[in-house]
């Protein structure tokens, strides 16, 4: 009997320095991975930070491009924040329409993927040359800008609009021949004859 108290006395004896070794050890664990934590939120940071910094300087370095495009006759491509500096500022003026730009201009509703924008991208893009002093093209990528296709309800693709300098712009929908792209501009948007 005495040996089994012995056995006990020592097997409780070690499950005592076990206990007391494990609960230390989860504890510098614990303090390690919270070192470990503060660390990595620092680091999560610096990196939106960065991140942050990097895209607003490219954002920058793009506005002044858009204007000289205009005076190249090319078509430019709009995000919302630049539609509504220079075409519509849909968020403020509800009910009435207010264009911003001092030219006419016809706006694109496209996708990459479309086969029928794909036919009117080289139209628009001679037509941005041919009228490069009386009219701007833009373009809109729906599948980028799903806010301002909802906005404008756009359903169906190509779709646009023919935006005088005063009045209601029209709108047409799918691939319009180079002839009808003529007569819309000349008559709609010029005021010609």
């Amino acid at each position: 009997m005495g040996y089994h108290l012995v056995l006990l006395f020592y097997l409780y004896d070690f499950y005592g320095y076990f206990y007391y070794f494990i609960s230390t050890f989860v504890f510098n664990i614990n303090s390690v991975i919270f070192r470990f934590m503060k660390k990595l939120k620092g680091l999560l940071v610096l990196s939106v930070m960065f991140s942050l910094i990097s895209c607003s300087m490219s954002a920058k370095d793009n506005n002044p491009t858009a204007d000289s495009n205009v005076a190249k006759g090319e078509v430019i491509v709009l995000d919302k924040a630049d539609f509504i500096a220079k075409v519509f500022d849909y968020e403020s003026n509800i009910d009435n329409w207010v264009y911003e730009g001092d030219k006419p201009c016809i706006v694109d509703f496209y996708a990459d993927w479309c086969g029928p924008c794909k036919k009117i991208s080289p139209i628009l893009k001679d037509l941005a040359i041919l009228y490069k002093d009386d009219i701007v093209v833009y373009k809109i990528n729906v599948d980028n800008e799903k806010e301002l296709a909802a906005a404008f309800g756009i359903q169906s693709i190509p779709t646009l609009l023919f935006i005088p300098k005063e009045g209601i712009p029209q709108i047409a929908q799918g691939a319009l021949p180079r002839e009808e792209f003529v007569k819309q501009i000349d008559s709609y948007l010029l005021g010609k004859k």
